[in-house]
């Protein structure tokens, strides 16, 4: 079983290096035409990584919980003591959705809450927020959501 996961992990890391490009003027696009490309938080398999704040100071991002994804994990860096305040909106305007955890750099946890946060940062580190369905209701919530996160410092 070893052999057949390291054989796996090999083929896979291989075939997604990128090939080299042996003629550049020809392949590379237009440095005028290339447009910036934005700086945005996504979610990737469960995991929402949250680097970029935007013009009005805050973290957002899109996600998608599915059958597959039931919970997605939020993670952000927090060098700044302060008030954390969260909102989920889902796409549809309401829904099973909530703020169910979050972990704290020390690895202690609170929770549940509900589709907004309100919690003291008291500690500087990397946390950790925890969305999915409440588990104490029916029809759970499948579909696309926006979350954003404010960190007031004190």
């Amino acid at each position: 079983m070893k052999f057949f996961l390291m054989l796996s992990l090999s083929i896979f890391f291989f075939s997604c290096q990128e090939k080299e490009n042996k003629n550049p003027s020809v392949y590379s696009p237009d440095p005028v035409q290339t447009k910036k490309k934005k700086e945005e938080n996504k979610q990737i398999g469960d995991t929402i990584h949250m680097n970029y704040i935007d013009d009005q100071g805050l973290y957002t991002a899109e996600g998608l919980i599915d059958s597959i994804r039931p919970r997605i994990y939020i993670k952000f860096k927090s060098n700044d003591l302060g008030e954390l305040k969260g909102k989920i909106i889902p796409t549809t305007g309401k829904g099973n959705i909530r703020f169910n955890q979050i972990i704290f750099p020390d690895e202690t946890s609170d929770g549940p809450f509900g589709m907004d946060l309100k919690i003291q940062l008291t500690q500087k580190g990397n946390y950790i927020i925890v969305i999915g369905h409440s588990l104490m209701a029916d029809n759970p919530f499948w579909g696309k959501f926006k979350v954003q996160l404010e960190n007031k410092k004190e």
